[in-house]
């Protein structure tokens, strides 16, 4: 049913379309994990895999002992739980470790990927950045957090350290974690800003500016990181 390189993000999509459908309703406790492998013919672990991202983009919510819910909407306008999930690195690193370590080293990937982005490369950074603001206004959570991880790959692509883009793609599943974890809480405003901020930095690497290039990114995952409630 699903490529089996991407299983959990197509299943993660599954059950979102699910929720927005009002097949799975606000407050409703999901089916087991062995029902749900069973009816999508997955693996248990790519199941937990989807189930966790969903939980960490406040779409689901693990309650102790009674199982995994369907989150209620906030009265807010995003739609969402309003509550960030407990941080699955934990045991590892702390997410203000995480968002510190990303301000080092993509603010320095950005400096040096300035002059080395073709055109091509320029302009999927601008409709990553469309897409998220396409997928936000339709709350296609899944979809607007993949722009964002699409916009940051294309830089990290063009970096001229190959050392520092293996440095990247180590940490490339606590990276992809706070691009998420903010989610929940992330009003249509700081949304606004966020795209914006890609904007500025799309702005630098077009004009092959290292130097601001480097401080808009750095300002961009700070101003994340102040979302989640850091202050790195």
């Amino acid at each position: 049913m699903f490529n089996k390189t991407l299983v959990p993000q197509s299943v993660a999509r599954e059950i979102q379309g699910m929720i927005q459908s009002g097949q799975l309703k606000p407050g409703e406790k999901i089916p087991s994990q062995r029902e749900f492998s069973q009816k999508f013919g997955i693996s248990r672990a790519s199941l937990r895999e989807a189930l966790l991202t969903l939980e960490t983009l406040g779409l689901l919510k693990t309650e102790a002992g009674r199982g995994t819910f369907v989150a209620a909407p906030s009265v807010s306008d995003t739609g969402v739980s309003g509550h960030m999930a407990p941080w699955r690195y934990s045991d590892s690193y702390s997410v203000f470790d995480v968002f510190q370590t990303r301000i080092l080293l993509e603010g320095e990937i950005a400096r040096l990927s300035a002059g080395r982005l073709t055109q091509l490369q320029l302009d999927k950074m601008e409709r990553a950045t469309q897409a998220m603001e396409v997928c936000w206004a339709n709350q296609d959570l899944l979809a607007n957090v993949e722009a964002d991880l699409e916009f940051h790959g294309v830089i990290v692509s063009a970096c001229s350290n190959a050392m520092l883009k293996a440095l990247y793609q180590t940490v490339r599943d606590q990276v992809t974690e706070t691009q998420r974890q903010p989610i929940p809480i992330t009003d249509p405003e700081r949304m606004r800003e966020s795209i914006g901020e890609h904007r500025k930095i799309i702005a630098a690497l077009s004009a092959n500016d290292g130097s601001r290039a480097k401080h808009e990114m750095e300002t961009h995952i700070r101003n994340t990181a102040r979302c989640a409630g850091l202050e790195p």
